[in-house]
């Protein structure tokens, strides 16, 4: 990762008790908002547009995976059409809703996003910032 990147995260991992189900669900998922499997190594996959950022893997010390309580993880689209198919694609590949595609202006009036749970559980969101509705609210 070069210093110029836009994340300022390296990359998260997600514990999963079903490692074919859960890697089935992020290929179909991640897929719509342009990111891929980067790396694999044993039963650890890792995604993303240009270099590992989102791993999926069994729990590297053998105990069953759990999910973090108040935890998620956002993915960022490229537009409010990109929410709207990875919440599709989630609901299709066995997520279950927690929150449907569309705007959050409890977050400011340029976010759009939408919650779902993957298989085990975890919470993710994708989410669409509008520059240019940002840019006429100062923001």
């Amino acid at each position: 990762m070069s210093d110029d990147s836009p994340s300022i995260l390296s990359h998260v991992s997600v514990g999963v008790s079903d490692y074919a189900r859960s890697t089935a669900f992020y290929d179909a998922v991640l897929s719509v908002i342009g990111c891929r499997r980067i790396m694999e190594h044993g039963e650890a996959v890792a995604y993303g547009r240009q270099f590992p950022e989102f791993w999926v893997q069994t729990p590297f010390d053998g105990q069953p995976s759990s999910v973090g309580n108040g935890t998620h993880f956002a993915f960022v689209a490229t537009s409010k059409e990109q929410v709207n198919a990875f919440y599709k694609a989630a609901l299709e590949a066995g997520a279950t809703d927690d929150g449907p595609a569309g705007p959050r202006p409890q977050y400011g009036e340029p976010y759009y996003g939408c919650f779902v749970r993957d298989p085990d559980g975890h919470k993710i969101e994708a989410t669409y910032w509008d520059m240019e509705l940002a840019a006429k609210q100062g923001m």
